[in-house]
Protein backbone atom coordinates (compact mmCIF):
# COMPACT_ATOMS: atom_id res chain seq x y z
CA UNK A 1 0.00 0.00 0.00
CA UNK A 2 1.96 3.32 -1.24
CA UNK A 3 -0.53 5.34 1.26
CA UNK A 4 0.45 3.60 4.57
CA UNK A 5 1.82 5.26 7.48
CA UNK A 6 5.14 4.14 9.01
CA UNK A 7 6.24 4.65 12.90
CA UNK A 8 8.06 7.31 11.28
CA UNK A 9 4.97 8.97 10.44
CA UNK A 10 3.59 8.42 13.75
CA UNK A 11 6.54 9.65 15.66
CA UNK A 12 7.00 12.91 13.15
CA UNK A 13 3.24 13.80 13.77
CA UNK A 14 3.36 13.06 17.80
CA UNK A 15 6.42 15.56 18.06
CA UNK A 16 5.11 18.18 15.73
CA UNK A 17 1.54 18.19 18.20
CA UNK A 18 4.01 18.05 21.18
CA UNK A 19 6.07 21.11 19.79
CA UNK A 20 2.70 22.81 19.47
CA UNK A 21 1.74 22.07 23.08
CA UNK A 22 4.86 23.51 24.32
CA UNK A 23 4.41 26.47 22.25
CA UNK A 24 0.96 27.12 23.56
CA UNK A 25 2.12 26.59 26.79
CA UNK A 26 4.63 28.81 26.29
CA UNK A 27 2.23 31.64 24.70
CA UNK A 28 0.07 31.38 27.62
CA UNK A 29 3.12 32.38 30.13
CA UNK A 30 4.26 35.39 27.85
CA UNK A 31 0.12 36.90 28.93
CA UNK A 32 1.21 36.74 32.82
CA UNK A 33 2.20 39.61 34.12
CA UNK A 34 5.57 40.06 35.73
CA UNK A 35 5.75 43.32 36.81
CA UNK A 36 7.95 44.09 34.10
CA UNK A 37 6.67 46.03 31.10
CA UNK A 38 6.12 44.09 27.99
CA UNK A 39 4.29 44.45 24.74
CA UNK A 40 2.80 40.93 25.31
CA UNK A 41 1.00 41.88 27.94
CA UNK A 42 -1.39 43.93 25.64
CA UNK A 43 -0.81 42.89 22.14
CA UNK A 44 -3.43 39.98 22.21
CA UNK A 45 -6.22 42.86 23.33
CA UNK A 46 -8.99 42.81 20.83
CA UNK A 47 -10.04 46.06 20.06
CA UNK A 48 -13.16 47.11 18.09
CA UNK A 49 -11.52 48.51 14.52
CA UNK A 50 -14.54 49.70 11.91
CA UNK A 51 -17.07 47.01 14.15
CA UNK A 52 -14.66 44.28 14.25
CA UNK A 53 -12.49 42.53 17.32
CA UNK A 54 -8.77 43.06 15.57
CA UNK A 55 -6.03 42.67 17.96
CA UNK A 56 -4.68 45.57 19.12
CA UNK A 57 -0.90 44.64 17.70
CA UNK A 58 -2.00 45.05 14.30
CA UNK A 59 -3.58 48.71 14.90
CA UNK A 60 -0.73 50.27 16.87
CA UNK A 61 3.03 50.22 17.57
CA UNK A 62 3.44 48.67 21.29
CA UNK A 63 6.59 49.63 22.96
CA UNK A 64 8.67 49.30 26.30
CA UNK A 65 10.47 51.82 26.93
CA UNK A 66 10.85 51.56 30.76
CA UNK A 67 10.83 48.62 32.94
CA UNK A 68 7.57 49.59 33.86
CA UNK A 69 5.77 51.49 31.34
CA UNK A 70 4.17 50.85 27.92
CA UNK A 71 3.66 52.79 25.48
CA UNK A 72 0.67 52.04 22.65
CA UNK A 73 0.89 54.40 19.19
CA UNK A 74 -2.07 54.17 17.28
CA UNK A 75 -1.51 53.98 13.56
CA UNK A 76 -4.74 56.26 13.07
CA UNK A 77 -5.17 58.63 15.80
CA UNK A 78 -8.81 58.41 15.55
CA UNK A 79 -8.86 55.09 17.14
CA UNK A 80 -7.19 56.17 20.22
CA UNK A 81 -10.47 56.00 22.48
CA UNK A 82 -11.14 52.71 21.28
CA UNK A 83 -8.07 51.33 21.72
CA UNK A 84 -8.10 52.73 25.77
CA UNK A 85 -11.50 51.28 26.24
CA UNK A 86 -10.12 47.87 25.54
CA UNK A 87 -7.31 48.10 27.62
CA UNK A 88 -9.71 48.83 30.08
CA UNK A 89 -12.51 46.45 29.38
CA UNK A 90 -9.86 43.75 29.44
CA UNK A 91 -9.62 43.08 33.14
CA UNK A 92 -5.39 43.42 32.74
CA UNK A 93 -5.65 45.31 36.10
CA UNK A 94 -3.73 47.89 34.01
CA UNK A 95 -4.39 51.51 33.97
CA UNK A 96 -4.91 53.07 30.44
CA UNK A 97 -3.38 57.11 30.23
CA UNK A 98 -4.51 58.32 26.80
CA UNK A 99 -2.82 62.25 26.13
CA UNK A 100 -4.83 62.02 22.85
CA UNK A 101 -1.41 60.85 20.88
CA UNK A 102 0.11 57.58 22.91
CA UNK A 103 -1.62 55.88 25.81
CA UNK A 104 0.71 55.33 28.32
CA UNK A 105 0.14 52.03 31.19
CA UNK A 106 2.22 51.95 33.94
CA UNK A 107 2.83 48.88 35.74
CA UNK A 108 2.77 48.62 38.82
CA UNK A 109 5.30 46.20 41.18
CA UNK A 110 3.09 43.03 42.25
CA UNK A 111 3.04 42.13 45.94
CA UNK A 112 4.18 39.04 47.49
CA UNK A 113 0.73 37.44 47.84
CA UNK A 114 -0.13 38.33 43.97
CA UNK A 115 2.90 36.92 42.98
CA UNK A 116 2.44 33.50 44.62
CA UNK A 117 -1.23 33.56 42.87
CA UNK A 118 0.58 34.35 39.45
CA UNK A 119 2.78 31.17 40.17
CA UNK A 120 -0.29 29.15 41.11
CA UNK A 121 -2.18 30.12 37.68
CA UNK A 122 1.45 29.17 36.08
CA UNK A 123 1.56 25.65 37.51
CA UNK A 124 -1.68 24.88 36.73
CA UNK A 125 -0.92 25.87 33.00
CA UNK A 126 2.06 23.94 32.68
CA UNK A 127 0.10 21.20 33.99
CA UNK A 128 -2.45 21.41 31.54
CA UNK A 129 0.50 21.88 28.76
CA UNK A 130 1.22 18.39 30.12
CA UNK A 131 -1.80 17.18 29.90
CA UNK A 132 -1.77 17.91 26.65
CA UNK A 133 1.63 16.57 25.54
CA UNK A 134 0.31 12.69 27.57
CA UNK A 135 -2.77 12.77 25.30
CA UNK A 136 -0.67 13.40 21.98
CA UNK A 137 1.28 9.99 23.38
CA UNK A 138 -2.06 8.14 23.93
CA UNK A 139 -3.12 8.92 20.75
CA UNK A 140 0.84 8.07 19.03
CA UNK A 141 0.66 4.61 20.85
CA UNK A 142 -3.08 3.79 19.99
CA UNK A 143 -2.52 4.40 16.33
CA UNK A 144 1.20 1.93 16.87
CA UNK A 145 -0.75 -0.83 18.23
CA UNK A 146 -3.61 -0.39 15.79
CA UNK A 147 -0.71 -0.43 12.90
CA UNK A 148 0.91 -3.81 14.97
CA UNK A 149 -3.02 -5.42 15.26
CA UNK A 150 -3.38 -4.89 11.84
CA UNK A 151 0.20 -6.40 11.38
CA UNK A 152 1.69 -3.55 9.40
CA UNK A 153 4.85 -3.79 11.97
CA UNK A 154 5.98 -6.17 14.36
CA UNK A 155 5.89 -6.74 18.07
CA UNK A 156 9.28 -5.97 18.42
CA UNK A 157 9.00 -2.78 15.98
CA UNK A 158 5.30 -1.49 18.33
CA UNK A 159 7.94 -1.59 21.40
CA UNK A 160 10.55 0.65 19.76
CA UNK A 161 8.28 3.12 18.76
CA UNK A 162 6.80 3.43 22.08
CA UNK A 163 9.46 4.03 23.76
CA UNK A 164 10.32 6.60 21.33
CA UNK A 165 7.22 8.11 22.25
CA UNK A 166 8.17 7.62 25.86
CA UNK A 167 11.45 9.35 25.37
CA UNK A 168 9.89 12.09 23.25
CA UNK A 169 7.18 12.53 25.92
CA UNK A 170 9.91 12.94 28.14
CA UNK A 171 11.91 15.64 26.73
CA UNK A 172 8.51 17.65 26.12
CA UNK A 173 7.58 17.60 29.67
CA UNK A 174 11.22 18.77 30.35
CA UNK A 175 10.76 21.51 28.42
CA UNK A 176 7.05 22.68 29.83
CA UNK A 177 9.02 22.40 33.40
CA UNK A 178 11.58 24.79 32.19
CA UNK A 179 9.33 26.65 30.97
CA UNK A 180 7.94 26.48 34.28
CA UNK A 181 11.30 27.32 36.39
CA UNK A 182 12.02 30.18 34.29
CA UNK A 183 8.31 31.91 34.43
CA UNK A 184 8.32 31.53 38.50
CA UNK A 185 11.92 33.10 38.47
CA UNK A 186 10.71 35.87 36.70
CA UNK A 187 7.56 36.32 38.72
CA UNK A 188 9.60 35.88 42.38
CA UNK A 189 11.83 39.00 41.44
CA UNK A 190 11.33 42.12 42.17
Amino acid sequence: MPDEITTDDVLLDAEDHMEKSVKATAHEFSLVRTGRATPALVEHVKVDYHGTPTPLRELSMVRAPEPRLLTIEPWEKNIIRNIEKALSDANLGLNPQNDGKLIRIAIPPLNEERRRDLVKGCQQEAEQGKVALRNVRREANDKLRKMEKAAHISEDELKRAEDEVQKLTDSYIKKIEELLAHKRTELMED
